[in-house]
This record gives structure tokens, sequence and C-alpha cells, in this order.
């Protein structure tokens, strides 16, 4: 696996590996250490995270050369198991769930020079951490549900939501405590289902059930809908959608192991309740022009722990959940966890381009998107994407109402990144990139923005929000990171922009207020 998917030389070694693994860890200690790359999970198989130890589990620097430290640490995870003192230098689409860390997590590594590492994450979700959670270069985190010692650090945006211990109280601005947004509640949840093994050697999928009002991590671990997998399906990368497909409408569970699933059909999940996990970070790629998953009008619906990957046929939206505007459940919602996509990156566009018009598109109402990294490359095997490479115009649409983000990560799309077309949405922190190779014709002059809520909508919450310009090749100006409607009732708390490098401007944060951000200017702007 090392050899494959992990190390620094070269650096990022493995970024666009084809293997996939899955490192599953039976309950009790294992005196090993794990260096974690990409396209690899560990996963303990107890039914909480205190029944499996490992000495050690770690990601370091995927360059020791400080230009490239963390910065393109992608694809991996770590999730409900124990250890001691844990390093987890990693950017964007890295989670960290289910963890019961003996001492510090340390969320960057130094090897010299500059700037520690330019780490830029992150999400940890219901977790304890005895000691200090040290962001060290991290950029932006968010943190959901967990206990923590102490927080220590903060560069441009941490949001916590849910959290006990030792969590910063909220201040608007990286100057003097630091840029924090905390909300003391998480209003609903269901966390990632997961995978454990009994005493007798049975598996089985467990479900965590919707929590409302919650503070802290999961104390109550039976709290689950628990199938033995007798009622589960295990695919590989040698089924097709249809195959798939059988098992879900005959009233399965599915869980897709490690591997490429290159699928000429959508998976298509039909039943209420169903659940959709994939370990190994199982990819499904969109390879006949039809999305990789479609979700029926039906509630209740788990997909979870899946990459998405555009193919190169044109592609209307990579997920689809729900085929038409429909009201959901709001006792009963579904639920996305660790659901990524990507437009490019293993392929040569000047070979073949892929294609999506959306990676993400949500129909339905009260769905909860928890934990996401929707990115259009800007970089893959060739080197450099250049002059709208590989075309995405939307990262996520939401078209449903009572639609919840925690955790949600967009880059490089060539239109709005982020459309919000349903009401009572809510967003609890948000990092994007705009595109480094637009110009100002097709992306200054039309105005687009980093996330947009259609000018009908009424009601609208966003706390912790930030949109970044590094406009690589063309000189581009836009004039907003946000753009909303005039409503009262839309809210939004402690967004910034923030010039990372790069020609261009953008002129206000949000609608018209906020300083602007340039290379000569200003570098960071928040409206408070």
């Amino acid at each position: 696996i090392y050899s494959e998917n992990v190390g620094h030389t070269p650096a990022f070694h493995g970024q666009f590996s084809n293997s996939r693994y899955a490192l599953l860890f039976k309950p009790g200690n294992h005196a090993v250490t794990v260096n974690v790359g990409y396209y690899t999970s560990v996963l303990g198989l107890g039914t909480k995270p205190t029944d499996t130890n490992i000495r050690q589990v770690q990601c370091e620097n995927g360059d020791f050369d400080y230009t490239g430290g963390a910065l393109s640490n992608f694809w991996r995870s770590a999730e409900n198991f124990a250890t001691g003192t844990m390093l987890w230098a990693a950017s964007q689409a890295c989670p960290l769930r289910r963890l019961n860390v003996n001492g510090n997590l340390n969320l960057f590594q130094y090897n010299g020079g500059c700037c520690a590492g330019y780490a830029s994450g992150g999400f940890l979700a219901d977790s304890i951490i005895t000691g200090n959670s040290v962001a060290g270069s991290q950029q932006q985190y968010f943190t959901r549900n967990s206990n923590i010692g102490r927080w220590e650090g903060s560069v441009w945006n941490m949001v916590f939501v849910g959290n006990t211990g030792g969590i910063p109280a909220s201040h608007c601005g990286n100057t003097g405590p630091g840029a924090y947004t905390t909300i003391p509640t998480t209003p609903i949840i269901a966390e990632k289902p997961y995978i454990s093994i009994d005493g007798s050697g049975r598996f089985h999928l467990r479900v965590p059930r919707v929590e409302t009002g919650k503070v802290g991590p999961t104390s109550n671990y039976d709290n689950v809908d628990n199938y033995d997998f007798s009622r589960v399906y295990v695919a590989t990368a040698s089924d097709s959608a249809a195959t798939i497909n059988q098992k879900l409408a005959s009233g399965l569970n599915v869980v897709l192991s490690p591997g490429i699933y290159y699928l000429t059909d959508s998976i298509t999940i039909t039943r209420p309740n169903t659940t959709l996990l994939g370990i190994g970070w199982a990819t499904l790629v969109a390879d006949n022009g039809r999305p990789a998953i479609v979700v029926d009008n039906v509630d209740g619906v788990r997909v979870a722990g899946i990459l998405l990957q555009a193919g190169t046929a044109p592609t209307s939206a990579l997920l689809n959940w729900g085929t038409s505007k429909n009201p959901g459940n709001p006792q009963n919602p579904g639920v996305l966890s660790d659901v990524f996509a990507r437009v490019g990156g293993p392929n040569n566009p000047a070979q073949n381009q892929v294609q999506a018009d959306i990676m993400v598109q949500i129909n339905s109402g009260n769905v909860i998107f928890d934990g996401t990294w929707l990115w259009r490359a800007d970089h893959g095997i060739a080197g450099e994407v250049v002059n709208s490479q590989n075309p995405n115009k939307h990262g996520l649409v939401v078209n449903g109402d009572n639609v919840i983000t925690y955790g949600l990560a967009v880059e490089h799309q060539l239109n709005d990144l982020v459309v919000w077309n349903g009401e009572n949405g809510r967003t609890y922190f948000f990092q994007a990139e705009l595109p480094y190779d637009v110009t100002q014709q097709n992306f200054g002059n039309p105005g687009y923005v980093g996330y947009r809520v259609a000018s009908n909508v009424q009601v609208h919450h966003a706390y912790g929000v930030g949109v970044y310009i590094f406009f690589r090749d063309y000189d581009v100006t836009t004039q907003n990171g946000f753009a909303t409607g005039n409503s009262p009732n839309i809210v939004f708390v402690a967004p910034m922009t923030k010039y990372l490098s790069g020609k261009g401007e953008i002129v206000h944060v949000i609608n018209g207020r906020g300083s602007s951000v340039s290379q000569n200017g200003n570098q960071i702007s928040y409206v408070c």
C-alpha cells in the first residue's frame, strides 16, 4: 500500500492512483503504526471507538518541501478507533470521525521553511480528543459534535457546531483571538453508518438514528438500526449498476467494497430507509452520461463514503437526490455523509476531457449533507488544467427546502459554485476557491460567485463561510464572493473573502458589502 498510495518521494505519491484500500481492524489492541495515504480508509470494527486501539495512525505531509506540505493531501479517512497522540496533516476530503484520541490531535506537520505545510482542511466529527487539537497552518476547519481538551489556533475560518470542552468563543475576523464561529448545538444530524464485527465473527451494518439538538459526541452507541450481513449485499467493482440495483430493490442495503466502479447506468435507490455505504474510497465513475447515483422521492436514505467521478460523456449531474421538488420528511431526513465528487484529475484533458454540469443536485426537502468536497480539478496527471478544460458549471445545486450542509467545500466550478434555490437552507461552514483558469469575459462579466442564494428565497442562514481567489492564468475582477436576495431573513454570519495569489480581485464580500481583496490591496475581508 505504501509503495502505491503513500509517501513524499515523489511528492504526493499516489495522488491519482487506481488503488483503493480499506484497512479494517477488529476490536482489540494493535501494536502497529499506520501511515495513511491516498484512497485509504482506516476503520475500527467495534461498536464504539474504544473497542479498537491502534498504537499509531498518522498522515504526514505529502511533500516535505514547505511549498507543498499537506496542500494536496486529499482522499483518505480514519474512523471508529482509539489511539494516542495523532498526526493528521491533511487538506480537503480527509474526514476524521468517531475517534478517541488520548493525547493531542496535530492537524499540521512542520518540516521547515514557511507556512507549516499549508494544510487546507478539514473535517472532524463525533470524536473525543483528551489533549489539544492543534490547527497550526490549517487555513480553515470544521468540527462537529466532539469533546476537545482545548482547540489551539486559527488562520481564516474555524467553525464549531455542537461541541464540548475547550472550544473558542465566536469572533469575527482573523485579528485578536482568531476567526471562530461557534454554534452550541447541532440542530439535526444522523451520524455516518459503519460496520462492526461481533464475537462470533459476524459483520453488522450499524446505521445511527436521527438526533436533534445534539451536543458533544455520541454517548449511546446502541441508538442505531443494526443489520447483520444477511441483509447487506457487498458489491465489488466488477458489479454492474443493474446488479446493484437488483439487490437494492430486493430490500438489501449495499456496501461498496474498495475499487473503481465504471457505471454505464445509475445506481438507483427506490426504497425508503436504504443505506448505500462505500468503504476504502469506492469510486463511482459516471461512464455513460448518466448520474452515478439517483435517489428517488423516498425518505430516510443514507449514502456515505463515496467518491463520485465524471466521465467523458455529457452528464447532467453526478448525483441526483429526488426526482422532483418534494418536501421530504423532517423526522426521517435523507443524509449524505462523506460523499465527495471530482471532475478531472485522473485524465489528461489534452487527450480526453471529462465533464458534468452539476456534481450534486438535491431536489428533495429535508436532506442533510454532512462533509463533502466537490472539486473541479485545477491540476491532474498532466499538470495544470487550463482554459476551462473539464467543464463543470456548479458543484452543488439545492432545489429542496429545509436542506442543511455541515462542512461544505466546493472548488473551481466555471459558473456559480453553489446555487441555492430552496427555502430555509442552512450552511454550517463553507470553503470555496474560485476557478484558476477563467477569464474576465467568461467569469467576471457574468458576475459569478462562490455561493448564490436565489433572489426569490426568503429564508436562509449561513455560518462561517469563505470564498478565496487565485486567478492564476488571467486578470479577473468579480464583484462579490456571495450573492443573495434582499429578504431580512437571509443571514450570513462571518462571511469572508481571501486573496491567495495570482491576479485579479473580488470587489465585495457579499451583496456589495465588505472591502475588496487583491494582490495590491487587502488580502482578506470579513463582514462582521
